[in-house]
């Protein structure tokens, strides 16, 4: 496979790494996660979770709740701490999950008394594992109407995740917490909701759901899917493991890392993406040139609804190209046991339909009688739980912002502290950067002192000028 579908693959699993067992993360503390008892993850109920009829108040309330945005960190500082990492606010604690470009640990907020799944990135490795050597055109550029598509960069896709996630605001979705991004530092580092359960479900399995169950979860990845396209965002690699399991019985949508924004009613495809078992046939065939983006979320949600009920995938085969031939060609056989109802199978063979332009569509879905149980429990309205946002190209620039005035009063201050305006950064004997000094805080430093020998002249009065609205930090006692 390409190295751009590697990096989807490698993605995904570093994804799912973030869903662990919470008392492998816990481990070395006396805290353990909510939900956890004697060091073991508590296993779901369906009563933890809430009826289904309360599901309309339920949405109505949380999207009446205003997000709390996602908190943007360019400043980050680094030290080991007895039994973890200190990471800014966080102690980072056992390694839950890793892959070939970073890891995955679970972190503990000294600020909320909160555990989160802290995903952490290794830019250059990123880049130079997957060709890209020097870092690649600068984030969020487009091309005009046109013009050919740009393929992202492995980096450059990683901040357009960070830029969708910051602005998703939905019960179903996955939430960004805190993105911590120094210059100096090649860590890319992600706070992520922690959840505790893991994926619903890990594939193959030989303890699929009854219908009971997949009627639960499944009505949550509906109304996640909806949400996104409500947002005109196409997610491209719906499966088992990028959707995790909360404590509340709740199924989230995780992983955009090879997700797709749109404009008008649908985002029309040309290229493959998500993972070889869940790609809808037109995908892998030379008779569509364009594909809708829609109907592939909807095949491979029919890929994964058929994986709860089952365990197992509609179309294996241990060789890819046997396996694209048999999702292009092979009709959808339903085993013996378990025994499925009608309503169930005749839904999943609507959505697992081989034809793009007949097959069923989110709207229709919803409906469904097995899906509302004969139309007794019906989904909440899109107006009931979709609030449009909008991810701009400068939000996809800025997905980790900036604030330069906050540099040079760190600077500033420093200097002051120090009764010096010299290099705050540079140590006797030591050439290479401080963690804490990211390289545009550097040219501060030396255009600050240029301006300072500017306007000094002899040397006298200038500096109090300069500075007569700052104040130096009082003396800890």
């Amino acid at each position: 496979m390409s190295s751009d579908s590697d990096l989807h693959s490698e993605l995904s699993d570093m994804v799912s790494a973030i869903t662990m067992s919470a008392e492998r993360g816990a481990a070395h503390d006396d805290r353990k996660p909510n939900g956890v008892k004697n060091g073991t993850a508590q296993g779901l109920r369906l009563t933890d979770r809430k009826l289904s009829l309360q599901e309309r108040e339920t949405y109505q309330g949380y999207s009446r709740m205003a997000r709390r945005p996602t908190i943007e960190s360019k400043r980050v500082s680094i030290s080991d701490a007895q039994d973890c990492v200190q990471l800014n606010q966080y102690k980072l604690k056992d390694e839950i999950g890793k892959g070939s470009y970073g890891v995955v640990k679970l972190a503990y907020n000294e600020d909320d008394d909160q555990y989160y799944a802290m995903k952490v990135v290794s830019k250059k490795r990123i880049m130079r594992q997957y060709g890209f050597p020097r870092r690649p055109p600068p984030r969020g550029a487009h091309t005009a109407p046109g013009d050919p598509v740009k393929v992202l960069g492995p980096l450059e896709r990683a901040y357009q995740e960070i830029a969708i996630l910051k602005k998703l605001d939905h019960l179903n979705i996955v939430r960004l917490v805190e993105v911590l991004d120094d210059p100096a530092d090649d860590n890319l580092h992600m706070a992520f909701e922690l959840m505790q359960k893991g994926p619903v479900m890990e594939v193959p399995s030989d303890r699929p759901f009854t219908e009971e169950q997949t009627r639960v979860y499944f009505r949550d990845i509906v109304l996640g899917i909806e949400y996104l396209h409500y947002q005109k965002i196409i997610h491209r690699d719906i499966k088992p493991s990028n959707l995790l399991l909360g404590d509340d019985g709740h199924v989230k949508i995780a992983d955009f890392g090879v997700s797709n924004e749109f404009e008008g009613n649908d985002a029309l495809l040309s290229s493959t993406a998500g993972t070889p078992a869940f790609m809808a046939p037109e995908t892998l065939t030379d008779d569509y040139q364009i594909f809708s983006g829609k109907a592939l979320d909807v095949w491979a949600m029919g890929v994964t609804l058929y994986c709860f009920v089952f365990g197992k995938c509609p179309f294996i085969d241990d060789y890819i190209l046997a396996l694209h031939n048999k999702i292009r060609t092979e009709r959808v056989a339903f085993p013996e046991t378990p025994a499925l109802s009608e309503d169930l199978k005749e839904l999943i063979l609507r959505m697992l339909e081989k034809d793009p332009q007949q097959r069923i569509t989110i709207p229709d879905i919803k409906v469904h009688p097995w899906v509302t149980q004969g139309g007794s429990d019906p989904l909440p309205l899109e107006e009931e739980h979709c609030t449009v946002v909008e991810v701009t190209v400068e939000e996809v620039q800025n997905s980790v912002k900036l604030v330069p005035s906050l540099s040079a009063v760190i600077l500033v201050k420093s200097m002051l502290r120090k009764r010096s305006f010299g290099n705050p950064f540079e140590f006797p004997g030591r050439t290479e950067r401080s963690m804490s000094a990211p390289g545009n805080l550097l040219m501060d430093t030396w255009l600050f002192q240029s301006s300072l020998r500017r306007g000094s002249g002899d040397g006298q009065g200038s500096r109090e000028g300069e500075l007569e609205d700052l104040q130096e930090d009082e003396p800890s006692s």
